[in-house]
């Protein structure tokens, strides 16, 4: 009987170990704009200007980050902004452009972010909503 005891005692010691040695993961927060993101690009006869309206939500690497990004929101809207309007029609209008378009904005915010905090604050960054015209 003893023998049982101290083998389950020794057991959920093995068990419980690793448990607490593992870092805790990371704790990943979203934040996003309201209201949507809109604005023209150029399209390709040059005598019109398309529109793109986007939703954009941005993954913040920690929940402490959030004043940081609410701080500098205007900053990170000029910047969305100003990379949506430089861009072709093609570009807005495919899925590799879209795709170009959202890591442009990525690394762009994490370079101005990481100037303005001394941080890298923004994981990564989500189109929830992308539409055009």
């Amino acid at each position: 009987m003893r023998f049982c005891v101290l083998f389950v005692v020794g057991a959920l010691l093995l068990v419980q170990a690793p448990v607490s040695a593992r870092q805790q993961p990371a704790e990943f927060v979203y934040y996003g704009f309201d209201p949507d993101i809109v604005t023209n690009y150029v399209t390709g006869n040059r005598r019109t200007l398309g529109y793109v309206r986007v939703t954009v939500e941005l993954m913040v690497a920690d929940q402490s980050f959030l004043p940081a990004i609410e701080h500098h929101e205007p900053l990170i809207l000029d910047t969305i902004i100003g990379i949506l309007s430089k861009q072709t029609e093609d570009d807005v209008k495919s899925l590799t452009g879209r795709e170009q378009i959202r890591t442009t904005i990525l690394t762009k915010l994490q370079e101005v972010l990481k100037r303005e905090t001394g941080n890298t604050i923004i994981k990564d960054l989500l189109f929830t909503k992308y539409l055009y015209q």
